[in-house]
């Protein structure tokens, strides 16, 4: 048996287990089973699921391939995520669910007005479906050579075929098969680590005491960058970004916080967000460390290959050092990540455009809205796979980009829409939201593009979220009003 058919056996049984788990969950599942859960997850099985959904097949190969350039500061703003959940489980679950809530975006129906409710799931709406295209388009980009290619299959029909099969086992649970699946993802990509990092390891004689001295030992593994404050690695930007990255990621994006609010009471969904914020550290971790074993293997082992970056983990699983069974535990975990991505993007886009714009869980039969959510649900999988065939079709890494700098982007309004409402108690003319949500990006564009000459070489990275936020909270002032 050739690598494709391998890896083509690989994603089929992969597959099969899930249909198989998601089908024992969503029996007899109803609406609001597809949306909230039905509230009835326990707290560590939605830790469990909220680990893996939040690890996409993105950051599986990059965050390995970037300890290169980078070393270890991506951890710096991991634990700025771990003080964010503290805020997200002390200010915004109890608020949630207090509100009784179905999409997060109705907080700001309550608050604002129906318009400002519809920004911000139109927000949501374009940041989610592009995110996760161009996420899912990065993992069918390096199945298409492994898989589709040698067997002749166009990458359209690939991605048509995959995205099926994601529609196939969250079509009719939603949330509540999306929680069971995803504790499987879960334990697929942790165990794909940490047999990857032992494998490695193995390879270079490393025994288990001698790893931690041959990592710490490595120019990769630097943490802590205290030196530029002008750097995009420095401590103080990656960690002030990393918590209001979590708020706004994952407190504000209906796509995460879907499974937070499917436990069973506040406090239970208090535990699994600082939780999952808390595993998420070692999980990080643990793909750093593989990360400088993949670049020690690299230097040792393939020193006239000049392979780094995203390219470095397969290139290097899939060599004829290891046996097959590493490539195919590589190809478990990078499935793991990005079909986990996928379906609950789905599901999340699903429900904020079902219950957010087309308001159809006040209007319909609770029959007319189980045919109005499954018919969203078929076209915004049909989406999915066009963009992520327009993404292939470009074949730019400019527009690939433009993408991850447009969902940085989006969450600033969403978190400036939502601070402003939560510490002011001024209202604001709802019409007028959507434009000042249009014009704080904008503004910040220009800010980013000129940062360097204005302020004398300073780098603005991802606190460019902060920035936009507090132009967007501005802005909801200025069209604001005493109650």
């Amino acid at each position: 048996m050739n690598t494709p058919w391998i890896i083509l056996t690989t994603i089929a049984c992969y597959f099969v287990a899930l249909v198989l788990l998601s089908w024992m969950r969503s029996r007899r599942a109803d609406n609001a089973a597809f949306f909230t859960g039905g509230r009835s997850s326990s707290w560590l099985t939605a830790t469990l699921a909220m680990v893996g959904a939040s690890i996409s097949g993105v950051t599986f190969i990059s965050v390995p391939g970037a300890v290169d350039t980078g070393g270890y500061a991506y951890m710096q703003m991991v634990l700025g995520f771990f003080v964010g959940a503290v805020v997200v489980a002390a200010v915004l679950i109890p608020l949630f669910y207090r509100m009784n809530l179905t999409s997060i975006y109705g907080y700001l129906e309550q608050r604002f007005g129906g318009t400002s409710c519809r920004t911000g799931a139109w927000i949501f709406f374009i940041s989610k479906m592009l995110g996760a295209s161009v996420r899912f388009f990065v993992v069918c980009a390096v199945l298409q050579p492994l898989v589709f290619e040698p067997l002749h299959v166009p990458f359209a029909v690939g991605v048509v075929l995959t995205v099926t099969l994601i529609w196939l086992y969250s079509f009719r649970g939603g949330v509540k098969s999306m929680i069971g699946t995803d504790v499987l993802k879960t334990l697929c990509l942790v165990a794909s680590v940490v047999c990857c990092i032992g494998c490695i390891a193995h390879s270079l004689n490393l025994s288990l005491t001698e790893l931690p001295a041959a990592v710490a030992s490595h120019p990769t593994s630097q943490v802590f960058f205290f030196d530029h404050p002008g750097d995009g690695h420095y401590f103080w930007k990656q960690f002030l970004a990393g918590i209001f990255l979590m708020i706004a990621t994952t407190g504000l994006d209906q796509d995460l916080m879907q499974r937070t609010l499917s436990c069973r009471n506040p406090r239970d969904a208090q535990k699994n967000m600082i939780l999952s914020a808390f595993v998420q550290i070692f999980v990080i971790g643990l793909f750093l460390v593989l990360g400088t074993l993949l670049y020690v293997y690299a230097d040792v082992r393939l020193s006239g290959v000049s392979i780094r970056g995203d390219a470095l983990f397969g290139r290097v699983v899939w060599s004829d050092d290891f046996p097959l069974a590493v490539g195919v535990i590589f190809i478990i975990g990078l499935i793991s990540a990005a079909y986990s991505a996928a379906g609950s993007a789905l599901t999340a886009l699903t429900t904020s455009f079902t219950v957010d714009i087309l308001k159809a869980d006040r209007t319909q039969s609770e029959r007319d809205l189980t045919l109005t959510r499954r018919l969203v649900h078929v076209v915004m999988s049909l989406l999915m796979a066009l963009v992520i065939v327009v993404f292939y079709e470009l074949n730019d890494d400019s527009a690939i980009n433009a993408v991850y700098s447009l969902a940085a982007y989006t969450y600033g309004p969403l978190l400036g829409m939502f601070g402003f409402g939560l510490v002011c108690r001024r209202t604001v003319c709802d019409r007028w939201v959507p434009i000042v949500t249009a014009v704080s990006p904008l503004l910040c564009y220009v800010l980013q593009s000129h940062s360097e000459i204005w302020f004398g070489g300073w780098q603005i990275s991802f606190e460019l979220l902060i920035i936009n936020a507090t132009v967007t909270a501005f802005g909801l002032l200025c069209i604001s009003r005493h109650p």
